[in-house]
């Protein structure tokens, strides 16, 4: 294979804890980045941040993280944050690696313009990329697999070890570097050619598979008479 190795592939992988779902309003509460270089060597770097709103009880059943606990032991929130986009942002030309990237990327770069702080495309002087997004790879390369498509149930589908630790923002990562890993070693990736894309090419295959995605499902929302919402931009 002349494009993509199937081990020790060089990611810097992104995953938050937050208040809820929101990208716009809610609020990241933990993060986590894990660099795997060239040669397999993992360095991993977490924090915990100084809510700014209330943890609702529902987002603290599912992350174990309390706002009155975040208060006590959380840092400094804007220092944190321009930490996070600094540690994603120190090398030059990162593949940044997410489950869900709209998601992560998405409520950092809000957060980021909340407290007036240089986003990632400014910081490295071009649009983010390339990203690996193992949600929107399944979904391209084994589109009639049965079961839902959390990070749980796609790792389990490729055979990928799960972290004892999910529903925290380190144990996610680690799944998700896994789950790509069992990914881009399956006939299924095989099969889609993605062994011979370049980095480059793969993240603009992942845009336009997540474009068809959005537009089959909107389809099948309007076939059954409800409102299209999903998006087709990615990341």
């Amino acid at each position: 294979m002349s494009g993509l190795p199937h081990q020790h592939l060089p990611v810097l992988g992104l995953d938050t804890e937050t208040t809820g779902v929101d990208v716009k309003k809610d609020r990241i509460v933990t993060a986590a980045i894990v660099h795997r270089a060239a040669d397999g060597t993992i360095t991993e770097r977490t924090w915990l941040l100084q809510p700014d709103i209330d943890i609702p009880p529902r987002a603290t059943a599912i992350h174990g993280i309390s706002t009155e606990y975040a208060r006590q032991h959380g840092q400094e929130r804007t220092a944190g944050l321009d930490e996070i986009a600094s540690a994603l942002t120190a090398d030059a030309a990162p593949t940044l690696l997410a489950f869900n990237a709209p998601f992560d990327l998405g409520i950092l770069a809000a957060e980021l313009r909340r407290v007036s702080l240089p986003g990632l495309a400014e910081r490295l002087g071009r649009p983010v990329g390339p990203v690996l997004d193992p949600l929107v790879i399944d979904r391209a390369i084994w589109p009639r697999r049965r079961g839902k498509r959390t990070l749980v149930d796609v790792a389990e589908a490729y055979g990928a070890n799960i972290s004892e630790d999910l529903h925290d923002a380190l144990g996610d990562i680690r799944t998700t570097i896994a789950a790509l890993d069992a990914m881009l070693a399956s006939p299924y990736a095989q099969a889609a050619g993605l062994g011979d894309m370049t980095m480059d090419e793969l993240h603009a295959w992942q845009v336009k598979s997540r474009a068809e995605w959005a537009a089959d499902f909107n389809r099948w929302l309007r076939s059954q008479g409800r409102t299209p919402n999903a998006d087709p931009t990615w990341p």
